[in-house]
């Protein structure tokens, strides 16, 4: 094999996975999700949180279509998909009751699963670690949270009574409660204080904890193998073929 073709291959092999409409795109979004995580709490608590809630989860979308773009199909996908989203949102403001909570939930539940599938799809295929793919990862993890959080609002509306300890004053579960407790799911912490009831409710708590687990593995393994796979070249300089193929000699 010629040097040239030598540099050629090792070049595709560096060049950096691409995703999103801009650079930084996925970064940027997790900065969005992880401002959305830790003002959530804090947002609830004003007289009129839910509009600043539903600003910032409507950044939260757009930045979602900037970071999984790059190609006019998914661009487009993604624009259909979260377009009965934002409007869902912006017409219940927090009416976490009947068909049209029931409608903005699935449509949620759809366009995050699209989301997630993008970015794990751009994990796989990633040539490289760089801080695009660590966001990635970051970001896929904070998404599944948001998903089964989702899931559970989801099942307390059609299931009556699927969760138990909540505080008083909440009869069902839903915003930070449901994504205080998709979180300690995923992380397998489960301090206990709520507790699924139905067996729908178990079903997605069980799933979701097998899934945070299973996640963090594979996603670490990628990364030591994306790094493996590249020692020779970063910290050897270019190896010598220890084993040519026929067509790889002169």
């Amino acid at each position: 094999m010629s040097p040239k073709s030598i540099g050629s291959s090792i070049g595709s092999r560096l060049a950096p996975a691409k995703t999103g409409l801009f650079r930084h795109s996925i970064a940027w979004f997790l900065a969005v999700v992880a401002f959305l995580f830790i003002a959530t709490p804090w947002i609830e608590m004003l007289p009129d949180g839910h509009w600043i809630a539903s600003i910032i989860v409507t950044l939260s979308l757009v930045a979602a279509v900037f970071a999984v773009g790059g190609s006019w199909i998914h661009t487009g996908t993604a624009v259909i998909l979260v377009t009965p989203v934002v409007i869902g949102w912006w017409l219940q403001h927090h009416r976490s009751t009947g068909f049209p909570f029931v409608m903005f939930s699935g449509s949620l539940l759809a366009f995050i699963s699209y989301v997630i599938s993008r970015f794990i799809a751009f994990i796989l295929k990633a040539p490289k670690v760089n801080s695009e793919v660590l966001s990635a990862g970051i970001v896929t993890y904070l998404m599944m949270a948001v998903w089964w959080s989702t899931a559970y609002t989801l099942v307390g509306l059609l299931v009556p009574n699927s969760f138990g300890g909540l505080p008083a004053h909440v009869h069902r579960l839903y915003g930070f409660n449901a994504l205080y407790f998709s979180v300690i799911t995923l992380t397998t912490v489960g301090y206990g204080e709520i507790i699924p009831l139905s067996t729908s409710a178990r079903m997605l708590a069980m799933m979701e904890a097998l899934c945070g687990t299973l996640y963090v593995a594979v996603f670490v393994a990628r990364l030591v193998s994306l790094n493996t796979s590249l020692s020779p070249v970063v910290h050897g300089g270019i190896q010598p073929n220890p084993d040519p193929r026929p067509e790889d000699v002169p």
